[in-house]
């Protein structure tokens, strides 16, 4: 089996360990894109001839008619990175050749960074930090709540919405799922309760964002549904920025209301002067729920994992079909 890797050396060496590398030759001939430049067509229209299996990654070209022409016997294409829609064209479809995504790799760094700020928001424990070099002891301590007995609203449950109500099954807390697509009874075995958008946002008491980017969620959280949120209410958002109407929460996070706590935002990144960056109701960090330094190994070994399963005839961890595209991220 000839499996052709697209990504070029640096992506190859933050992707994969040392082990799992030895275990993807072990697999099959393994062909590298030896190229330190961001891969084109024309650069790996050489390696991709006669793959197998393809390992694509952020900054991998699509996978045009073109491309596929060279690779007859390709039967699938591991997307060692999130959305899979930068590298997927018709002509994969065409040619019923599997694709799968390391979605659920990357869901797993995004969730535990959701419970972090869960915690440490509840904790107060940004606020308490500043008092604390500024010589106070007891200053905001009666902010402080814990995971316990609290509701915790959950906007969209893919992967990393799972990952997150997963994650909540250790504390006793109610989670209140929405999420249009999926029905109550799968919610219920994740370990959640089916809601309406409205009710989640009355009752929860945190809110955590994991729905993709689509125009159907373009500025869900506008003036209207940010108001209707509860007092001291978190906002968490380590999904898409395009999801939240920015002036309309740095409108309502100026009534001291509320406390947003952003991973991403819409631009990226926001200007040194964005309002935002300013108000101390407002956590913010660089787009790092997901994975930036040693948890992009996962997707290495995801990929490995990925093709032995492909090899032995196991279904896909992170198979994507074409009926999903239209409502994935």
């Amino acid at each position: 089996m000839r499996i052709a890797v697209l990504p070029p050396p640096a992506g190859q060496k933050r992707l994969f360990s040392a082990r799992a590398w030895e275990e993807l030759q072990s697999l099959g001939t393994v062909a590298c894109n030896e190229v330190e430049e961001k891969p084109t067509e024309d650069s790996i229209a050489g390696l991709i001839t006669g793959a197998d299996i393809v390992i694509t990654s952020w900054g991998t070209p699509a996978l045009t008619a073109r491309l596929l022409d060279r690779a007859p016997q390709l039967k699938a294409v591991i997307h060692a990175a999130g959305t899979v829609k930068p590298i997927v064209t018709p002509a994969l479809w065409e040619r019923g050749i599997r694709v799968s995504s390391g979605n659920n790799a990357l869901a797993i760094g995004v969730a535990e960074t959701a419970l972090g700020f869960t915690i440490a928001t509840l904790k107060n424990m940004w606020a308490l930090t500043q008092n604390m070099r500024d010589g106070q002891w007891t200053k905001g301590r009666g902010d402080v709540r814990e995971l316990y007995e609290v509701t915790v609203g959950v906007v969209g449950a893919g992967r990393a919405g799972q990952h997150y109500i997963r994650l909540l099954r250790q504390f006793q807390v109610d989670v209140l799922v929405y999420d249009p697509v999926m029905d109550a009874q799968t919610i219920a075995a994740h370990g959640g309760t089916k809601a309406d958008l409205d009710t989640l946002l009355a009752r929860s008491d945190v809110i955590s964002i994991h729905a993709p980017s689509l125009p159907a969620t373009y500025h869900m959280f506008n003036q209207e549904r940010l108001a209707a949120m509860k007092d001291d209410a978190i906002l968490i958002n380590t999904a898409r920025g395009s999801i939240i109407d920015e002036k309309a929460l740095e409108a309502e996070l100026r009534k001291g209301r509320l406390i947003a706590c952003l991973d991403v935002t819409d631009p990226e990144p926001t200007p040194p002067d964005h309002p935002l960056r300013q108000l101390p109701n407002c956590i913010m960090t660089p787009h790092i729920a997901g994975a930036v330094t040693n948890g992009l190994k996962r997707l290495g070994a995801f990929a490995v994992d990925e093709i032995a399963r492909l090899q032995q005839g196991q279904p896909l961890e992170g198979e994507v079909r074409e009926e999903q595209m239209a409502v994935l991220a």
